[in-house]
Order: C-alpha cells, then sequence, then structure tokens
C-alpha cells in the first residue's frame, strides 16, 4: 500500500489515481472529471481523433413477434437501448451504454 500525498489516504500498489481525492501519482495533480450526459459526451473517434456526434437511442430486441400473441409475447424477450455516435469523417457507428440521468 502507498499514500496519496493529497490526502494521505491509503492506495493499492498498483493503482496511479487516489479513490478519495483524484489526485494522479503519475500527473502530480488532481484530475477533475466531468459530469457527462448524452447531450455533453465528449467522445472521439479512435481513428479520425475528431468528436462523434450523437445519432440517437436504439432499441434492439431478440425474437420476432409471432401472429396473434405478438404484443404479449414482447413482455418476453431481451430487450437492450444503446446510445449511437457516428463519426461525420470515417463513417464509424460506436454504441454506448446509455446514460442513466
Amino acid at each position: 500500500m502507498k499514500t496519496c500525498p493529497n490526502c494521505k489516504s491509503e492506495i493499492e500498489d498498483n493503482w496511479d489515481l487516489c479513490w478519495n481525492c483524484n489526485y494522479s501519482m503519475t500527473e502530480n495533480k488532481i484530475i477533475e472529471f466531468k459530469a457527462t450526459t448524452k447531450d455533453n459526451r465528449e467522445i472521439e473517434c479512435l481513428r479520425c481523433k475528431i468528436p462523434l456526434i450523437f445519432s440517437g437511442e436504439y432499441k434492439f430486441h431478440e425474437g420476432a413477434k409471432v401472429g396473434f400473441f405478438g404484443n404479449l409475447l414482447e413482455a418476453f424477450v431481451n430487450r437492450e437501448k444503446f446510445d449511437l455516435y457516428v463519426c461525420p469523417k470515417c463513417e464509424k457507428v460506436e454504441f454506448y451504454m446509455p446514460h442513466k440521468v
């Protein structure tokens, strides 16, 4: 265990960031984390290094609607929601878990 020079909390040896005050051992300063939502996420394209554009929330589910009982059977299928982001330059598409606000 090592000790944070900023708040004196004990930190695991393999960690470089204090869990208590966000002090970075490698940068020797406190790291500020921004709260993010769909509207202010700052995600860059891994290829182009430019900001991705939010394209909407997409819902996926397993299975298909079957006849008359299709809507009733929809209650028992697995559903997932994802936020979709697109790179305006290379058109790469990335899915992210939606933020819980």
